[in-house]
């Protein structure tokens, strides 16, 4: 029996990129700027979530999981001391796993607190910056799903 290889854990460098990354990625989240969100994730991305099954397209994923989303929550941010960036031999690709907190709403208006987890893949383009591949983001348990915020989209 062979001794098991530990997990290619990104170095510090690269974890670094990926958070920046993540905090960019966020905040465009908590702007409800889907035009600025975009050019984070591939066009023909593969996804799925908590509002969405399997789907191919960052134009539908937009429609589908931002649009009903973003608007009715706040506060979106990545839990960056809890998140794991695996990354490949040759650091083209990484695999984030990364824990998130946000803001629901009540149909009364009252607040909840509604954490979730993801797990991204991302490419690294010949510029070297990380583009997004796959994602799939999900409620923890016993989280509603249903949050009624009325936040204006900034850009589409």
């Amino acid at each position: 029996m062979s001794a098991e290889k530990s997990l290619p854990i990104a170095d510090k460098a690269t974890t670094q990129s990926i958070f920046a990354w993540l905090e960019r990625f966020a905040a465009c989240v908590r702007e409800v700027n889907f035009a600025a969100a975009r050019p984070f994730w591939h066009p023909d991305i593969i996804v799925f979530g908590t509002y969405q099954e399997l789907m191919r397209s960052r134009a539908r994923w937009t429609e589908t999981q931002w649009d009903n989303v973003w608007p009715r929550t706040a506060d979106f941010a990545f839990d960056l001391d809890n998140t794991a960036v695996l990354v490949s031999a040759d650091g083209s690709m990484a695999t984030v796993i990364a824990p998130w907190t946000s803001t629901g709403f009540h149909a009364d208006g009252s607040h909840f607190d509604r954490p979730g987890r993801a797990t991204i893949i991302l490419a690294r383009q010949a510029d070297g910056h990380w583009l997004g591949i796959h994602s799939h983001m999900s409620l923890q348990r016993g989280v509603p799903q249903d949050s009624h915020g009325k936040r204006s989209v900034k850009a589409r």
